[in-house]
């Protein structure tokens, strides 16, 4: 490809063809006019990028319908790439596999004891990543990155994880250049929450939303913002710890040193001893929403409470943030409208009325799956595309700008 200066013809073209690709990217797959509403672009420039695309192998076109109506659909072409996701929980490693379409190609989740050492669980996410790869038949020169999660506070500049009392073993390490020399590709990292906001925004319950909060509710408590679209993590990578808003400032004495915090009202470790004289010590989150559905007035009266206490931080958020949608992630989404009903009435109770009128509160739709998702998509928004247009042949005629 010749040089290209700056306003020149060429230098526009390729631009659009960027546009064009990345909302097909981050899209899954969009028709030819909704590539045109989403980009800006009229329809006669977006029919010829597609024609072009696809001549050169980067996008795949299949006959659909719109509105009852005849269209075609606009995917990247299976062959142009596969992206990794490893998303690592407390209790849990997992690992999916997909390609640029969106297609999930394989996905498998093994018990891991995350907290014990990080050469330990990075260890487990390389064989498991090698496995698969093996399995699903992939070419590892295919790969053009990973996501990778983990649950604590991670630099997005150094890709260091901060000190943390949740994850101890990893604290000051570098998971994703330990991953990244590991398996030879680059590694992208975030926070859980982060991934679980990415992971619904693209495939889940955030779909159609530009500005949204999802909530998880585990050992700890996070959320993942996003807004016009991106997710937003500050200048240190610490956005969304609504864990730590203050509800009582006589409250029990927090991880973090303050007292109150919204986490000491909501999180397992708070709130599962609570039950533990009724229902025994190994207690887990999905096992208290199971009893919860079926009736055990101690669960359902704590996860009504937890709900409570979620809804003072959700309305926090509604008045500086003013999202459009908070999605509810983790194990304690399942009991439904049990722990929703709570979170809508304090919303309504503490959130500025206009705020809190424009919000809808849901459960994620993706379960568990939510994070390892959130890690495909993260690759998904942070890969470039000029090494998908480099194949692309030469306009053949003059683009409508």
């Amino acid at each position: 490809m010749g040089v290209e200066t700056p306003g020149s013809q060429s230098s526009l073209h390729r631009a659009n063809l960027e546009r064009v690709v990345r909302a097909v990217r981050m899209a899954g797959s969009l028709t030819q006019a909704e590539i045109a509403r989403s980009t800006g672009l009229s329809a006669a420039t977006v029919s010829n990028i597609v024609r072009e695309l696809k001549d050169g192998g980067t996008v795949d076109v299949t006959p659909t319908s719109s509105g009852g109506r005849r269209a075609r659909s606009v995917s990247l072409s299976g062959d142009a790439g596969i992206v990794v996701g490893v998303d690592f929980g407390h209790t849990h490693l997992r690992v999916a596999i997909g390609n640029l379409a969106h297609r999930v190609l394989a996905e498998e989740a093994e018990p891991l004891d995350v907290d014990a050492s990080a050469a330990q669980g990075l260890d487990r996410a390389e064989h498991l990543v090698n496995t698969l790869i093996a399995k699903a038949g992939i070419s590892r020169d295919k790969i053009v990155g990973v996501g990778l999660g983990v649950p604590g506070p991670i630099d997005v500049e150094s890709g260091v994880l901060g000190s943390t009392a949740i994850l101890p073993g990893w604290a000051g390490t570098n998971p994703r250049d330990d991953l990244s020399a590991r398996l030879g590709v680059p590694v992208y990292v975030d926070n859980d929450a982060n991934l679980g906001a990415l992971g619904e925004l693209v495939w889940g319950a955030g779909r159609g939303a530009t500005d949204l909060a999802y909530i998880k509710v585990a050992s700890g408590v996070g959320a993942g913002l996003v807004i016009k679209g991106q997710i937003y993590r500050g200048p240190g990578g610490t956005a969304g710890e609504i864990g730590h808003i203050t509800l009582d400032e006589s409250g029990p004495v927090c991880r973090c040193g303050n007292r109150g915090c919204l986490e000491t009202f909501t999180a397992a470790r708070y709130v599962l001893p609570l039950l533990h004289s009724a229902h025994g010590t190994d207690l887990t989150v999905a096992r208290m929403v199971q009893l919860a559905k079926d009736g055990d007035p101690g669960c359902r009266r704590v996860i009504v409470d937890v709900g409570r206490h979620i809804g003072s931080g959700v309305a926090n958020l509604c008045n500086l943030l003013n999202p459009s949608r908070v999605v509810l992630g983790g194990d304690l989404a399942d009991s439904g409208e049990l722990v929703l009903a709570p979170i809508r009435e304090s919303v309504s109770r503490y959130a500025i009325p206009s705020a809190a009128r424009q919000l809808e509160v849901v459960p994620g739709a993706l379960g568990s799956r939510a994070e390892v998702l959130g890690a495909l998509a993260l690759v998904l928004s942070e890969m470039g595309d000029s090494t998908l247009l480099d194949e692309a042949p030469p306009a053949r005629t003059a683009l409508i700008v």
